[in-house]
């Protein structure tokens, strides 16, 4: 008797090891015991940043961490991006898990030990480089993932596909990269993936929390360029010329009147903005040529639509009552799509995100006018892009440094939230541990 009883034995644990293993209690476990290496990684990240399309220190760490996993490795994707692929012991779906690599070209004041002091070049200027926007943190998360996942493959129902994505930032004109590019060189395929889901660190966000959209979550944006040409004249003397400095200004507030008179605001909010105005050299010399650098941010096609056409119009009708020439260019060089996260997916998902940080924890939040390229992927998979909180326990929203400024701090003791965020969505969207 006793062989058989301890065969049943020995056959209930293996059959109940596969739910243990895969628990998200061991999840959390095999995640909290590699913290100090997620927070080294972030730290060495922080300290090292570059920027877009030179990703190129960083994105080698990130390529023999995943080697020295057991995980497939392509290098050199859209310039420096890394894909790993993970394939688990079992039949199932394709996942993939995107964390972005570049810095900014921001000069960093923190106080932190492992502050930057890189420096570069950026359209032919000076800059220190900073991550700004936390994609340090990004790379570090999507690392322990990796880490924690590879330790299950046996058990995993299906393939884990991470992408490591440079230039998430945008790049100057003339340059191709990030998200787009990625896509076009085909990480959503070999194999094809069935989901993807992405997450990114907020400063004003209290740690330990989650929060989440359906649909619309961040915003299309569309850079623009606007050149007003006149004719150069002594400004002693205006009325010899075309004013191309005064052209701007009228171009400047009519397009103001887009949003506040053309959009129909209790749908979807918008902005058009003019970030950068350039033109002359003297005081006294009305230059012949103005030009302006804008962003446009919307959340529908058809807004998007609209306004295009409307800074056009008034630009160059603007322009034209003045006998001043405007060329506008829409994209000039960036356009992301609207961050949509697929409400079914999002409604699917949502008991793991609240099961990972308690439902208290787990708060549905506004659509945000910042933009994001992790889009282009979800033009070709479902996916949910969630947001993880970087500010200290008891911290004030309103005084955190805000992202892409030189004070942008973020929390470390949330990294491990988001590591078993990621880990519990790819576990749970393969059906394992139910």
């Amino acid at each position: 008797m006793k062989k058989p009883l301890l065969l049943i034995a020995l056959g209930l644990f293996g059959a109940n090891s596969y739910s243990q293993s895969t628990s998200k209690a061991e999840v959390a476990k095999r995640v909290d015991a590699i913290e100090k290496k997620i927070i080294g990684w972030r730290e060495d990240f922080h300290e090292h940043p570059e920027l877009g399309n030179h990703e190129v220190r960083t994105s080698e760490i990130v390529a023999k961490h995943l080697e020295s996993l057991g995980i497939e490795v392509k290098r050199g994707v859209a310039t420096t991006g890394v894909v790993g692929i993970l394939r688990g012991g079992k039949p199932g779906p394709c996942v993939a898990l995107r964390a972005d690599m570049d810095g900014l070209p921001v000069t960093e004041r923190t106080p932190v030990p492992f502050a930057s002091k890189a420096t570069t070049t950026f359209m032919g200027n000076p800059v220190g480089v900073m991550h700004a926007c936390g994609h340090d943190s990004h790379m570090a998360i999507l690392m322990g993932v990796a880490q924690v996942l590879s330790s299950m493959k046996a058990d995993l129902h299906g393939t884990v596909k991470f992408i490591f994505q440079p230039a998430e930032e945008g790049l100057p004109p003339g340059e191709k990269g990030g998200a787009q590019q990625m896509v076009k060189e085909g990480v959503m395929e070999n194999p094809h993936v069935d989901a993807v889901f992405g997450l990114h660190i907020q400063s004003y966000q209290p740690v330990g929390t989650i929060t989440y959209k359906p649909g619309g979550d961040m915003a299309a944006v569309n850079d623009m360029q606007i050149i007003v040409k006149g004719r150069q004249s002594h400004g002693a003397y205006p009325w010899s010329g075309v004013d191309a400095i005064v052209t701007s200004a009228q171009i400047i507030n009519n397009l103001q009147t887009i949003v506040s008179r053309n959009l129909h605001i209790t749908e979807n909010p918008a902005v058009v903005t003019i970030g950068a105005i350039n033109g002359g050299n003297r005081s006294n010399i009305i230059p012949e040529t103005v030009s302006m650098l804008g962003t446009i941010r919307t959340f529908s096609a058809e807004d998007e639509k609209m306004i295009i056409e409307r800074v056009k119009q008034i630009a160059t009708k603007t322009a034209e009552a003045n006998n001043a020439i405007a060329e506008v260019k829409i994209p000039y060089s960036n356009h992301y799509p609207v961050t949509y996260n697929a409400p079914a997916l999002v409604a699917k998902m949502l008991p793991t995100l609240q099961a990972t940080a308690g439902a208290d924890n787990v708060k549905l939040r506004q659509g945000e006018t910042g933009a994001e390229d992790f889009s282009f992927y979800e033009e070709k998979a479902p996916g949910i892009f969630f947001h993880l909180g970087g500010l200290p326990k008891g911290g004030d929203p309103a005084k955190a440094p805000a992202h892409h400024t030189p004070d942008f701090f973020i929390d470390e003791s949330g990294f491990t939230l988001g590591v078993k965020a990621l880990c519990n969505l790819t576990i749970d969207y393969m059906g394992m541990g139910k």
